[in-house]
């Protein structure tokens, strides 16, 4: 898997509230309940996004997270930054330092390709309209495919 346990539950937290299109605070455990997500794991993975802006949270009984105004209109690219860094689109495959065309490691051509496309794909898409066609087509967000996009 290119990206980490905790950047893809974040990017399935953030179509769930990009999905929920009325801009209400949503309970983080209610999120972590629907997404099957362990809700600590998932805590900490929204405090990323929150520092990254991307996120808004509210404190208190009605509390919780919400999609800000940079984050409705925020790429997945954004999002894996936020949470993993750039290290999927700048490091080496196998993990040498020093790769590079200078010193290439066996997979490094091909990698340079590869991992362009996937910048590439990140990058054009956009979190809320991925989040639309999720609820037209009925994707699904959970491995048992029960999670409701209402």
């Amino acid at each position: 898997m290119l990206l980490s346990k905790s950047c893809v539950y974040g990017l399935r937290a953030a179509l769930y509230l990009a999905a929920k299109r009325d801009g209400s605070y949503y309970s983080i455990r209610t999120m972590s309940e629907e997404l099957d997500i362990s809700f600590h794991f998932l805590t900490k993975i929204l405090q990323q996004l929150t520092a990254d802006s991307l996120l808004e949270s509210y404190k208190g009984p009605n509390g919780g997270v919400r999609l800000s105004a940079k984050g409705k209109k925020s790429t997945l690219f954004d999002l894996v930054i936020a949470i993993d860094g750039p290290g999927l689109f700048t490091e080496c495959a196998l993990g040498l330092p020093g790769c590079g065309s200078e010193e290439p490691c066996p997979l490094h051509n091909s990698w340079i390709d590869t991992r362009a496309s996937i910048e590439n794909m990140l990058k054009r898409t956009n979190l809320t309209k991925i989040a639309e066609e999720g609820k037209e087509k009925h994707f699904r967000l959970t491995a048992d495919g029960h999670f409701s996009w209402s």
